[in-house]
């Protein structure tokens, strides 16, 4: 299967997506493929990549991002896969609204199993969709931001961007 590779200029530095047939298999702040293709499940990682210029709305929904409108980022189509409780933990944190991040611990809680914050951390850690699928929206029991693939900078770049919107409430 051939995917289509693309990389945006953002003000947190590069945006790079990984998509197939207008669906975005991975995507994070980084200039590397490399960086992306790890996280896509085995099943969906693709046999040959295409450098492209635009990827139609999911390009538009990054810069709409951007330019302070969150919503078009969550309707893109996103395609992950991994057992039952992470795969619904990922939907789960597509419901998280910006500007009102969650703790690890009510994450768990609106995925559905309140004692299972280990698992809740871990589908953050193992989501290959970052924007697309919000983690950067989920801290600490304490305020404190966590861990974050891309860097704790970016994800307080992104807290604070969707607190200082109002069309981000």
């Amino acid at each position: 299967m051939k995917a289509q590779l693309m990389q945006l200029s953002t003000p947190d530095g590069p945006f790079t997506i990984l998509a197939r047939d207008g669906v975005v298999l991975a995507s994070g702040w980084t200039a590397g493929l490399a960086e992306l293709t790890g996280q896509v499940h085995p099943t969906l990682r693709p046999d040959a990549v295409e450098e492209v210029a635009s990827l139609g709305g999911i390009s538009s929904a990054v810069e709409a991002f951007y330019d302070g409108d969150p919503a078009p980022a969550m309707s893109v189509r996103v395609l992950q896969q991994s057992g039952p409780f992470r795969a619904h933990a990922w939907d789960v944190l597509r419901q998280v609204k910006p500007g009102s991040p969650v703790t690890y611990t009510e994450y768990a809680a609106l995925a559905g199993n309140p004692r299972a914050v280990r698992a809740a951390a871990s589908a953050c850690a193992f989501n290959a969709a970052a924007l697309f699928v919000p983690c950067h929206r989920v801290i600490r029991t304490d305020g404190s931001l966590g861990g974050f693939r891309w860097g704790l900078r970016i994800k307080e770049s992104l807290l604070a961007r969707e607190a200082g919107q109002d069309c981000f409430r």
